[in-house]
């Protein structure tokens, strides 16, 4: 199998990324590799501290914070969220999921907490990106790959969902990325405050993820990696590289709780570990051990489950991330708990075997099936 470094090396050689930093944690075992550059350039070699876009890695995260709500009694997971967002207080449904946008039937109950955790509210990408439905999540909302600064600010955006219909009666059908979005924006609307400061406060302070956010400064540009994508035939095309004026130099007017941070891979180490540790980091009590429970258990039916494997493989979800129910492949572990990013990052947690695994590199993915270098980084995490 050889070791981490080798394992991410094989990607670097055949170039299909620049570099990669993986960090393994296996209960007081670190093994941690940092290999190529942090642009094809080769202007810098990739370190242990190289800041990543992680993408929907951020949904975990997210979702913690929601859950600090609800063990502070501020929301309760069986609450209609429509007096913090009442955009969604009286939302419709197309008539069929391949229906026009405008043949509609209104919601038979109420979207509530519950279902914008478990992305089951009705909103969010389907295995048919064809939909009529989904054409306006992808125009309107930005939904897709992260844009930070394309996208309007949360009052604005919270409008125009508003006027888009459901895909799903809420509670009937898991649907990717859209509700962890309106998570972010229940969050600050519940506490009347910007998200950045909610996360920095309650999750990213206490955690010390000091290099977590929704913008890079200017101090940290130097460890700030480029970002790109597959280019067939010509290899990889820049999307995005450090840039005092690029769209993470400053914090969005849409603080994406879908994708938008920038992380390490020791400051998701530390959020992971908080929820191997059934909440807490050191004297900091972050969550309730039922909450990390509530958040890292399968949360849907076996029918819900079925209709989403183009996403989760096989696989379930709980609140902000997959969760392993069946061992289709080697890496898969019942309770494994985490998630991919878009941007080329992977983070997960074995409770069972007191893991913690984050890998970022920065060539976006080109669908959703993760590539060839996730699925050995796994596979290495799993044998090693």
């Amino acid at each position: 199998m050889g070791s981490l470094r080798e394992t991410l090396m094989r990607h670097v050689g055949d170039g299909s990324v620049p570099g990669a930093v993986g960090l393994v944690v296996h209960g007081d075992r670190v093994e941690v590799a940092a290999v190529g550059s942090v642009d094809v350039g080769g202007s810098a070699p990739m370190s242990r501290d190289s800041i990543f876009r992680i993408a929907s890695i951020t949904k975990p995260v997210v979702a913690a914070a929601v859950m600090v709500l609800v063990d502070e009694g501020r929301l309760a997971l069986d609450d209609a969220v429509a007096p913090w967002l009442p955009e969604l207080a009286a939302p419709v449904v197309v008539r069929t999921p391949s229906s026009p946008v405008d043949d509609v039937v209104p919601a038979v109950r109420p979207i509530t907490v519950f279902d914008l955790l478990s992305s089951c509210a009705g909103y969010g990408f389907a295995s048919d990106f064809s939909l009529p439905a989904l054409a306006p999540l992808f125009g309107e909302l930005k939904q897709g790959p992260p844009q930070p600064q394309s996208v309007p600010a949360p009052d604005a955006w919270m409008a125009a969902l508003a006027r888009i219909p459901l895909l799903h009666q809420p509670g009937e059908a898991w649907l990717y990325n859209t509700c962890s979005d309106i998570q972010g924006v229940l969050v600050s609307r519940v506490t009347g405050r910007p998200l950045p400061e909610f996360l920095a406060e309650r999750l990213f302070e206490p955690l010390g993820m000091t290099d977590t956010g929704f913008a890079v400064p200017k101090s940290k540009l130097d460890r700030f990696t480029s970002q790109y994508r597959p280019d067939e035939p010509c290899g990889l095309e820049l999307v995005d590289a450090p840039d005092e004026q690029g769209q993470w130099s400053s914090v969005p007017a849409f603080p994406s709780g879908a994708g938008g941070l920038v992380s390490t891979v020791d400051d998701w180490c530390a959020f992971g570990r908080m929820l191997l540790a059934e909440g807490t980091f050191g004297d900091h009590r972050i969550l309730s051990p039922e909450s990390v429970r509530r958040m890292t258990h399968d949360q849907l039916t076996r029918s819900q489950r079925e209709a989403t494997d183009l996403f989760l493989e096989g696989q379930s979800w709980g609140f902000g991330g997959a969760v392993d129910v069946e061992a289709t492949h080697p890496w898969n572990v019942p309770g494994r708990y985490g998630w991919v990013g878009g941007t080329g990052t992977t983070a997960h947690v074995v409770p069972s075997t007191g893991t913690v695994s984050v890998m970022c590199s920065q060539v976006s993915m080109s669908g959703p099936t993760p590539p060839a270098l996730m699925r050995d980084f796994w596979r290495y995490v799993a044998g090693g």
